[in-house]
């Protein structure tokens, strides 16, 4: 069996090296910037030691700013409101005969109000629109100042961050539209623009894969998605994929 010319060869071998060449070029991704995806966040606590006596809202809800979303019991709260508001009448009434000072007057008006105050920290409204992310705890639950009840989050106010080389950060500035994809819907594609360019370079943050990456100074560069997100599929703790201008 003769064997084929060591020209024919050849061409085959170049001809098999241009194709996965052009293939490579065709299908080569460009280099993406990685960030994880973040949210306008409030955390509700309580402002006064009581027990809850309702949490109006579940995890996914979907709330408006002023709506009422937990209610605590304060019975020793009402009653100390109760007695300050007639107290303070009792005592501009004595006032008006001069049986009562300004003084004694000023400390009724005072106790009053704070104890009106204390009294309204006992419903806990929403300050922002927004969806429940978590609900930590339940009705008879007692609360200590402080302790959180549920977070809140504007999911249609998201942003990442994404951390770029020095020499490609004079190509970037704010208000510049960029490209966001999301690997997990087949590179959907979300228009972000850039809010801001961090002043100072840092290290790339340590959650960065290679060493050799961590140790590069690398600028922060803000990307809001606000616009492209009104279907509300760009959520907290996603990540999405950032290419930069050629």
């Amino acid at each position: 069996m003769k064997r084929p010319p060591k020209s024919l060869l050849l061409v085959a071998l170049a001809l098999v090296s241009a194709a996965v060449l052009a293939a490579y070029l065709l299908f080569e991704r460009p280099f993406r910037y990685a960030g994880t995806l973040e949210a306008t966040k409030v955390d509700l606590s309580a402002r006064v030691a009581a027990a809850i006596d309702e949490v109006r809202v579940r995890e996914g809800d979907r709330v408006n700013t002023g709506d009422i979303l937990v209610v605590l019991g304060c019975e020793d709260y009402k009653i100390a409101a109760r007695l300050a508001r007639e107290n303070y009448a009792r005592d501009v009434q004595l006032a008006k005969i001069g049986s009562v000072s300004q003084e004694k007057l000023d400390q009724a008006r005072n106790q009053k109000e704070d104890t009106e105050t204390r009294l309204k920290w006992c419903t806990i409204a929403s300050p922002i629109d927004g969806k429940v992310l978590s609900r930590y705890h339940e009705p008879g639950e007692w609360m200590m100042p402080g302790m959180k009840i549920l977070t809140v989050a504007n999911v249609r106010d998201i942003w990442a961050y994404i951390y770029v080389p020095q020499p490609l950060v004079a190509k970037l500035s704010p208000g510049m539209k960029l490209a966001g994809y999301l690997p997990e819907l087949g590179d959907r594609k979300f228009e972000g623009v850039i809010l801001k360019i961090n002043d100072e370079a840092e290290f790339t943050p340590k959650n960065v894969q290679t060493r050799a990456e961590r140790e590069r100074l690398v600028f922060g560069v803000k990307i809001s998605f606000n616009d492209a997100n009104g279907e509300e599929i760009l959520k907290p703790g996603m990540t999405i994929e950032v290419a930069l201008p050629e």
